[in-house]
């Protein structure tokens, strides 16, 4: 195992409460994330430094790019669609009385997965749903307490998936419909080591993973084993992705809710160039 302190670069220095859900969108050559809490979307240009802002009306969770163009919203009240000349919809609404969106992924088929879980995070009180593009919803977990990263092996017969308060990242194996069983701990981060929070699968099939209170994202292989940990100053590393043209920059997004003194980093998009080699994301078919 290597362990290193990240020659890390700020890309955004912001103030993000909860940052989250980093995405590369090769279409636009653009880094989506966004501030949770503060019900924010933004988009970053590493060509050029521009930055855009949008808010949106409820808390959002996770924002990913769709096929036809235009964006995909997990928001607070459910899956809403941003089409290209910025007209909102609802994909699927279902509000849920103290529930909020969390992390969301597209699967190999162009099925969007996203979480919830309890404003409180009370066991059990979150889910983990399978969209499709008609607006078909299918719960796939529903004892979940904090939904969070979830990603597919480079040949798409396997999934990864943290509900961050087991400390682990269960593999799950994919079925000939899409769907998946078999649930089973990869890896398990062990006490003191802060909380499995947004993953990430790289070309060589392991799993990066963000820890909240860890100030660190780890690299497991396939077969769970622990081989390479980056540390950061900013103890609440929430998600991580690669991104850029050719899929080599690590990028991390950050938190500071609840922190008393937070580092001057905390709530920035961080990278940390060269990294690694990721996979090329789905876009939402819908």
């Amino acid at each position: 195992m290597t362990t290193t302190r990240a020659a890390f670069e700020v890309a955004v220095h912001a103030e993000a409460t909860l940052g989250e859900g980093p995405t590369w969108d090769p279409a636009t050559d653009r880094l989506l994330w966004l501030d949770i809490l503060n019900s924010r979307v933004h988009t970053y240009d590493p060509a050029t430094g521009r930055r855009t802002l949008r808010r949106t009306e409820q808390h959002v969770g996770a924002v990913k790019p769709r096929a036809g163009g235009g964006l995909v919203l997990n928001l607070r009240d459910g899956v809403g669609l941003l089409d290209p000349d910025d007209t909102f919809r609802w994909l699927h609404r279902e509000p849920v009385p103290g529930r909020r969106a969390n992390d969301a992924a597209v699967a190999p088929d162009g099925s969007l997965w996203a979480g919830t879980m309890r404003y409180d995070e009370a066991p059990g009180g979150g889910t983990l749903t399978r969209f499709t593009g008609d607006g078909t919803a299918e719960t796939v977990l529903d004892d979940v307490t904090v939904s969070n990263g979830t990603g597919w092996s480079p040949d798409g017969r396997l999934m990864y998936y943290v509900d961050t308060p087991t400390r682990r990242i269960d593999v799950l194996d994919v079925t000939g419909d899409g769907r998946v069983a078999h649930r089973r701990p990869l890896a398990e981060v062990e006490d003191g080591a802060g909380f499995p929070d947004g993953l990430c699968v790289d070309a060589e099939g392991c799993v990066w993973v963000a820890l909240w209170d860890g100030g660190a994202v780890r690299r497991y292989t396939p077969s769970g084993e622990l081989d390479r940990v980056i540390t950061l100053p900013v103890p609440r590393v929430t998600a991580c992705a690669f991104g850029g043209p050719d899929l080599t920059d690590l990028y991390l997004t950050t938190a500071r809710v609840g922190l008393t003194a937070p580092h001057p980093l905390a709530g920035s998009l961080l990278v940390v160039p060269g990294a690694g080699r990721g996979v090329a994301q789905p876009a939402f078919a819908g």
